[in-house]
């Protein structure tokens, strides 16, 4: 019977034949010669590497591939593009639906072998994470299958050198290769202050990994999750709040809506990325590039720009309305808490949109146009640029523009709800005392940033060049541990409650203290929890390493080979989530002044009942992802308590705490120091922090 080793072993070196030994197994897999292109028909060509482990793949009859099999093997692949969406769609289908493991090996490994490298990859890891007897799969980043999507072309021609080297010289180390910090732009362009944060490895394959669990087609059993579209939403808006501040600590202003889609776009960007797969560069877009028209029936794309702002409108009016119309003509208040669930499947156009023909699909195909400024109608031949992949969009400066424009059509509809009254936000009896941060080796109420360097193994992404490890090491934002110590009175009997903690930068960027109204949409959530009150007293310790936000450290930057792990079905899971290095934005040398907020609500308000579940090691990342197979597990709306415009008489931040609620002035005071890999001081372990 397939095992989970012999199917991972199929996403391994994407580019080369099936046959040629793949994974840490090595193992060789024997094509039925059907298939097989005609030249390596009758060659007992498996045979030739002598592999110890060969796996004779069980005959099937292939069900019908014709949709996938039409996107040509050297082509770029994008879950924004109708058609390519309708091909992954239709390929889940298959793969969900295939009977076992061994009928599901053999249908892959034809796909596998015929298709589409990105595609293939796209749909099979969807299906690895939700088939029911595939759990168990540990799926590494797509930085390791495609490096070329996180680095630059001339990281390749090292790497194929060190492998080499340590071919022909068994023993030697491999150095890593180096990627500098300035290779896409230099700072006369001012949008590259932030490129850290655009450019981080950690932020692109968390964005990956959700489009994975969350995917735009496929069965709908795949597709239809609890809360989907108020998670597009939320997550979202926080990427876009996460951004702003690091704008912030970087003098920038906060990056404008682009909602004009006739005006030029002043940012460019020169991604200096080659896809190996297609031979081709990604394409840049210089500054002040137009958006026009699309007509490339290569890809069956064609809308004009006027279908995005006639889309655009209709939503801007369903907002205005409170409802949408469905393909019935029926009339859907979006007046509740199921409206922004609603909003967001609509803007995201998934299969679960109400009515595609009347609100179209704006979010995609926004995308797509800004993808395809450089070559709408395919007269130079060109492929999208990185705006046209989930795993490289964040790169680009454009993508937080569009998705302001995207998160204000949310806000639009937001500002229809009434504001949370006094009673919705208070816990009677629950008075928050005290807020004390503690970083390791920092002064009290101190965050502390730097920089760290990191490897990422290239070699299962390395086709046609030696077996052997070779690693590019990149250096990134990272914070020193830190605890946040809380104090909370209980004056009734003991009863459970939700912590909820919230950073947000304390002044814009004219150096004017933030009003309440635009410091709540620039709150970024770093961590929300359960915890016992006792009665009278308490004091609640909470570590850094311990927030629901975040995906440990070792998910980005460690080989996830762990075969021993006893959790390892939901540790995949756990694959979606923020990375544990980007969990503090930078702030600066003189120290950034922010605001941290906590607040206990009623967990008895909060609770979700999932009936016979059990605590799973993936609990950690449930805030932008959920939790496996279970309904989203905090009843309140995304983003409570300020998802909202305040109530009346609330214009500062002052105004808006009630005795659950604090807030303490803290500082993240950055060093420009490199710290090795693994130089990182802290206590992962869990032993609390020195304070200085």
């Amino acid at each position: 019977m397939a095992n989970k080793n012999r199917l991972l072993a199929l996403l391994d070196r994407p580019n080369e034949p099936l046959f040629i030994p793949k994974g840490d197994d090595q193992i060789t897999f024997n094509l039925p010669d059907d298939y097989l292109e005609d030249r390596y028909k009758n060659t007992n060509i498996s045979n030739r590497w002598g592999s110890k482990n060969q796996v004779n793949l069980k005959p099937i009859t292939l069900p019908n591939l014709e949709l996938p099999m039409q996107l040509g093997k050297n082509e770029q692949f994008s879950t924004f593009v109708p058609y390519h969406q309708r091909m992954a769609g239709r390929l889940i289908e298959i793969f969900m639906g295939l009977r076992n493991l061994d009928d599901l090996e053999s249908c892959a490994a034809f796909c596998r072998q015929n298709m589409n490298p990105h595609l293939f990859n796209y749909a099979f890891t969807v299906t690895l994470l939700h088939r029911d007897d595939t759990k168990g799969i540990d799926i590494p980043p797509l930085c390791e299958f495609f490096p070329d999507k996180f680095m630059a072309s001339s990281v390749f021609s090292k790497a194929r050198q060190e492998a080499n080297l340590n071919d022909v010289v068994p023993g030697i180390d491999s150095d890593p290769i180096e990627i500098p910090q300035d290779y896409t732009a230099s700072d006369l362009d001012e949008e590259h202050r932030v490129a850290y944060f655009r450019e981080d490895l950690g932020i692109n394959l968390h964005h990956w990994h959700w489009h994975l669990v969350y995917p735009f087609n496929g069965p709908r059993a795949v597709v239809d999750k609890d809360r989907r579209g108020e998670l597009f939403y939320f997550m979202h808006q926080q990427l876009v709040g996460r951004y702003n501040f690091e704008r912030l600590c970087n003098k920038l202003a906060r990056v404008e809506k682009f909602t004009a889609l006739r005006d030029p776009i002043p940012e460019g960007y020169f991604p200096k990325l080659d896809s190996l797969s297609s031979s081709r560069v990604w394409p840049a877009r210089t500054p002040n590039t137009l958006l026009k028209d699309i007509n490339r029936e290569v890809d069956r794309l064609v809308f004009d720009i006027q279908d995005l702002e006639r889309w655009r409108d209709r939503l801007y009016e369903a907002v205005s309305t409170g409802q949408v119309v469905n393909e019935q003509g029926q009339t859907i208040s979006l007046l509740n808490d199921n409206g922004v669930n609603i909003l967001g499947n609509i803007l995201e156009a998934s299969i679960l949109s109400p009515n595609r023909n009347l609100y179209g699909d704006t979010h995609n195909l926004g995308h797509v146009a800004i993808a395809l400024s450089h070559d709408p109608n395919f007269k130079y031949l060109e492929t999208f640029g990185v705006m046209g992949d989930s795993a490289t969009a964040m790169r680009d400066p454009i993508f937080y523009r569009w998705h302001a424009f995207i998160d204000d059509v949310f806000q639009k509809h937001k500002q229809t709800l009434p504001p949370y009254t006094t009673q919705q936000l208070e816990f009677s009896g629950i008075r928050v005392t005290s807020i004390e941060l503690n970083s390791m080796n920092s002064p009290r109420n101190q965050f502390s940033t730097f920089w760290q360097q990191n490897d990422v193994n290239l070699s299962r992404g390395m086709d046609f060049a030696p077996r052997g490890n070779v690693f590019a090491r990149f250096t990134h934002l990272q914070h020193r541990p830190f605890e946040i110590k809380i104090q909370v009175a209980n004056n009734g009997q003991a009863r459970q409650g939700t912590v909820r903690i919230f950073l947000a930068p304390t002044m814009d960027e004219r150096g004017v203290p933030f009003l309440f109204n635009d410091q709540r949409r620039l709150m970024i959530e770093i961590d929300r929890f359960v915890h016992n009150f006792q009665p009278k007293n308490n004091t609640v310790t909470r570590r850094s390493n311990q927030s629901t936000l975040i995906i440990p450290f070792e998910r980005t930057f460690r080989d996830l080979n762990v075969a021993n792990n006893a959790n390892l079905a939901e540790f995949n899971y756990c694959g979606c989530g923020w990375p544990e290095h980007m969990l503090i934005p930078k702030g600066s040398p003189e120290g950034f002044p922010c605001t941290l907020f906590v607040m206990v609500s009623n967990y008895a308000d909060d609770r979700v009942d999932i009936p016979n579940r059990q605590p799973t090691s993936c609990e950690g990342a449930m805030i932008f992802c959920g939790m496996k197979d279970s309904r989203y597990p905090d009843k309140r709306p995304m983003g409570y308590p300020f998802d909202r415009l305040p109530r009346t008489g609330v214009d500062t931040m002052r105004d808006f705490l009630l005795p659950n609620m604090f807030t303490q002035d803290v500082v993240i005071r950055f060093s420009s120091i490199v710290e090795p890999p693994g130089g990182r001081t802290g206590n992962q372990g869990g032993a609390p922090p020195k304070r200085n």
